[in-house]
């Protein structure tokens, strides 16, 4: 027609669009080159019905999630039998080679009615005592001895349960006693006459009873020292009534009087366990502090002067949703059986501020819909616009929890698979319960009716807003008024960073963030120092900083195992190598070098040239064994049954052990050492163990566990970005934003003391998840946005999340921020490395990301850079009126064609 040849260059600008002309009908055939939302257009199509379903049926919506909460809720009554507490199994690794190591030598070398605490396959039961001066004087004084040796009397006469005589770990049938109380005799006038020799006295060692020791010049005799230590070890057979004695030891020592010469610290085997278990018993009263924040932040960020469109009970809701979820998916996991480690504690704190957050976007779509549409219509539109950003999000979080399951670490188990479901019945109840909420707070507002009261209210008229008026709208766009901080992020802060000077300033900005976190990664310690696992204040502390300055100059007594039963002990090349290795581990900088190894074959390669025997003689080497094991006192060193030697071990004397890092490099240094002597030309098979090594293989894994999550779960959110936003450049950038939130956090919680342990590995592996949501939320607003240059598409995309992105790092921040006043170690670290997480997860989300977005112009719709132009020029292609009216059907076909979802 006429018509249609006059507008033939106004629809030749539709690209890649053919029309098939049959009267007034157009149909696209043929869509743009990037299109990659095969996985995302199905989604939001399906949201978009479900958001009808909810709209048109709230009732079921809102009342079915209520009735599943609370039957799953039930599952607390399991709380107890469920959880595990115990620091052994959850802050260790749990196939550690330490672990395998104690059951070979338990298997060896069984426990022996003779007690000796260099034997020790575990720490063993007992109280101790470190004795200070009041201020750091010398301790080997008249006074402090008569004060030490009056406590030592106390202790012993405790009899809570029963008496410690009956309950002591006894040799050669007396309790084992304090080397340097034995020394003076239990006289205390005797420490100022006798010479003391250090560490060795008379064969008797020293270096774990007396600290802080200065040496006379030029002798190895004490002129002086700051601490004492008394242990009072206890028969572990006896289970029930040592934790009784142990209690009463306790008592006593928490109402003992200070004297005015000495300071006491004291600590027991269960000590650091039974303060562990108090620690989640301080955070309960934080939570309702954590609950009231979260409802009052979100309520003050959604509250509108218009008693009509305020969001005051979607906001209570949104936050009660969350609360839901907490009591569903922990209720589910206790009905399942499910260890509750005292890590999973923190995780309601994470859970409220997640569900709060997608509450945000949720609102923030809801307002973007007309008004004057029915309540199912919008909130279709509502869950068609949010329902793939907030399933990204959940997705991804939710993956790298389980990712989480991966590591070594029971207590990171526990969090990542409560947290991880918890995850996922907050997404559920999001989109049904909050859902229903909406749908009914919608059908308040379309009846004009007051938030409190529920009455109907005037409406207000043109612009008109106020405290007697209600439902004010915009009559152009039919929707709502912009929140105050949405026109901020429009008008003023959107046109502000897309200007080249700031952008500029970003990218500096940006290079000197990288530099600091880069330089931080290199400071970070590893493992975790177990007396932080006690509360702060806590006598436990107290005694492990007393512990660590006064008896750090001799580390573990290191065991060395020879499990080879086919070594020939007897065979002179065979004891050469053993020799050897020996005086390999000898050698080592974290070896005494001036005490030699406690070696019983030594001794009896002694006895038998004394003895007149051959030790070269199989026979002879045998024959002898027994009787030198009995007389000897090493008859715990040498598996010897049906006359073959099945293990044997001797002993290495470790110093200097004071940091994390001196317990890796020894770990490692006697592990590798170890291995070399299996390679000697008569190989030696050695295996190195001390109880400590339970807590240090910790340092073997840490890092290596937390590289691989991290890498896994980056590849996982690569995977899920590509499917659901549509642009695979855009992808790469949300995949850069984990690397650099993950690199930023790494670095900044080394500068602020958190250590790389199983703790900081919980919130690294949370870290992942986060640091996606801020950035998927941006990139995929920037991709779906119709605007035609990459600025604008910016500005669009902050527009229109840069306020709810703001929400939901306050309210997160809000959720955890209490934890910075928990006096526990593992809760003040969960709220730093959140702090953190979130802070460079939203200022990446609002200001990097957005900038760098903006370098890549191609990163969005491609069919709808000329949308609006395309628009503009089919309105104004013709000024006559018939031909407006013969066009208007195909004008409307042909717009929908052009705005058709599948063209990206």
């Amino acid at each position: 027609s006429a018509v249609f040849q006059r507008n033939w260059a106004t629809l030749t600008l539709l690209p890649r669009v053919v029309l098939n002309v049959r009267g007034v009908e157009a149909t696209p055939i043929t869509m743009a080159k990037c299109k990659t939302d095969c996985i995302e257009r199905p989604l939001s199509l399906a949201f978009q019905k479900l958001g009808s379903v909810v709209g048109r049926y709230p009732y079921v919506f809102l009342l079915l999630p209520l009735f599943v909460a609370a039957a799953l809720g039930a599952g607390f009554i399991f709380l107890q039998e469920r959880e595990a507490n115990d620091i052994e199994d959850q802050f260790t690794p749990v196939n550690g080679p330490a672990k395998l190591e104690r059951v070979i030598v338990v298997e060896n070398f069984p426990p022996s009615e003779e007690f000796s605490q260099l034997r020790l396959t575990s720490d063993g039961t007992y109280g101790s005592l470190i004795i200070t001066g009041l201020h750091e004087e010398n301790i080997l004084t008249e006074a402090a001895f008569i004060e030490i040796l009056e406590l030592d009397r106390r202790v012993k006469n405790i009899t809570t349960g029963n008496t410690f005589e009956n309950l002591c770990a006894k040799t050669k049938g007396n309790c084992l006693s304090n080397p340097i109380l034995d020394i003076i005799n239990y006289n205390a006038t005797q420490i100022v006459s006798l010479a003391i020799t250090y560490p060795m006295n008379d064969g008797m060692f020293l270096g774990t009873s007396i600290g802080g020791v200065q040496l006379k010049p030029d002798s190895a005799e004490i002129s002086s020292a700051k601490a004492v230590r008394l242990f009072y070890f206890l028969d572990e057979e006896k289970t029930m009534e040592n934790s009784e004695w142990l209690n009463g030891f306790l008592q006593l020592l928490s109402n003992y009087t200070q004297q005015k010469t000495v300071h006491v610290s004291y600590f027991t085997s269960v000590s650091r366990q039974n303060e562990f278990e108090t620690n989640a018993d301080s955070v309960i009263p934080l939570f309702s502090v954590t609950y009231f924040l979260a409802i009052t932040i979100s309520i003050l960020s959604c509250l509108r002067l218009d008693v009509v469109r305020t969001k005051v009970w979607v906001a209570a809701f949104g936050v009660v949703s969350a609360g839901l979820a907490v009591l569903a998916s922990f209720g589910l996991l206790l009905f399942c059986g499910m260890p509750f480690a005292i890590t999973v504690a923190t995780a309601p704190f994470l859970i409220l501020g997640v569900g709060v957050d997608d509450m945000f976007i949720m609102i923030s779509c809801w307002q973007k819909t007309e008004v004057d549409k029915a309540i199912e219509v919008r909130l279709a539109e509502t869950y068609k616009e949010a329902g793939v950003s907030i399933t990204i999000t959940t997705l991804t979080d939710v993956l790298a929890f389980y990712i989480g399951l991966l590591t070594p670490f029971r207590s990171v188990q526990s969090f990542c698979m409560y947290t991880s479901t918890a995850l996922l019945f907050c997404y559920v109840f999001n989109i049904t319960f909050f859902g229903a909420c909406l749908a009914f707070n919608g059908r308040r507002e379309k009846g004009n009716r007051h938030w409190l009261t529920c009455m109907r209210v005037p409406e207000a008229t043109g612009d008109a807003k106020g405290c007697y008026v209600g439902g004010a709208y915009d009559k152009n766009t039919r929707k709502e008024f912009e929140m105050p901080m949405d026109s901020f992020f429009k008008n003023y802060y959107g046109p502000f960073l897309t200007r080249v000077w700031v952008k500029v300033l970003v990218c500096l900005i940006y290079a000197g963030y990288l530099a600091v976190s880069i330089y931080g990664c290199f400071q970070i310690q590893e493992g975790l120092d177990l007396k932080h696992l006690a509360a702060d204040g806590s006598y436990v502390a107290d005694y492990y900083d007393n512990e660590d300055e006064f008896f750090s100059d001799f580390g573990p007594n290191v065991m060395l195992v020879t499990k080879d039963e086919h070594f020939q002990y007897w065979n002179p090349t065979a004891r050469e190598s053993l020799d050897l290795c020996l005086e390999n581990f000898q050698n080592l900088t974290m070896a005494d070098s001036d005490l030699p190894p406690i070696s019983w074959l030594h001794v009896y390669e002694q006895f038998g040239m004394n003895s007149g025997f051959d030790v070269d003689n199989e026979t002879q080497f045998k024959s002898h064994l027994t009787a030198f094991l009995n007389y000897s006192g090493f008859s715990q060193d040498v598996n010897f049954t049906n006359n073959q030697i099945h293990a044997s071990r001797m002993f290495v004397q470790t110093v200097n052990i004071r940091t994390a890092i001196d317990e890796k490099n020894m770990l490692n240094a006697f592990r590798e050492t170890a291995d070399e002597c299996g390679k000697l030309q008569t190989p030696v098979d050695l295996i190195v163990y001390h109880p400590a090594f339970i807590y240090f293989d910790q340092y073997a894994v840490i890092i290596t566990n937390t590289i691989q999550n991290i890498i896994v779960a980056t590849c996982a959110m690569l995977v899920i970005s590509l499917l659901l936003i549509p642009n695979p450049l855009c992808s790469l950038w949300v995949t850069f934003a984990i690397a650099s939130v993950i690199v930023g956090v790494a670095g900044f919680m080394a500068l602020w003391d958190v250590s790389l342990d199983s703790v900081s590995m919980i919130n690294l592996v949370i870290c992942i998840g986060f640091s996606v949501d801020f950035s998927a939320h941006i990139s995929y607003a920037f991709v779906s946005s119709e605007k035609s240059s990459a600025n604008e598409k910016a500005i669009d995309a902050i527009t229109k999340l840069g306020y709810p992105i703001v929400q939901g790092a306050v309210s997160t921040i809000a959720g955890v921020v209490v934890l910075a006043a928990a006096k526990s170690y593992i809760f003040r670290t969960f709220f730093k490395i959140m702090f953190l997480v979130i802070l460079f997860g939203a200022i990446h989300g609002i200001v990097f990301i957005p900038v760098f977005l903006t370098f890549l112009s191609t990163c969005g719709q491609t069919c709808s850079n000329s949308h609006e132009e395309n628009k503009e020029n089919l309105r104004s292609s013709t000024n006559e009126p018939q031909a407006e009216t013969d066009m208007s059907n195909s004008r409307t076909r042909i717009v929908e064609a052009h705005t058709d979802p599948d063209c990206y």
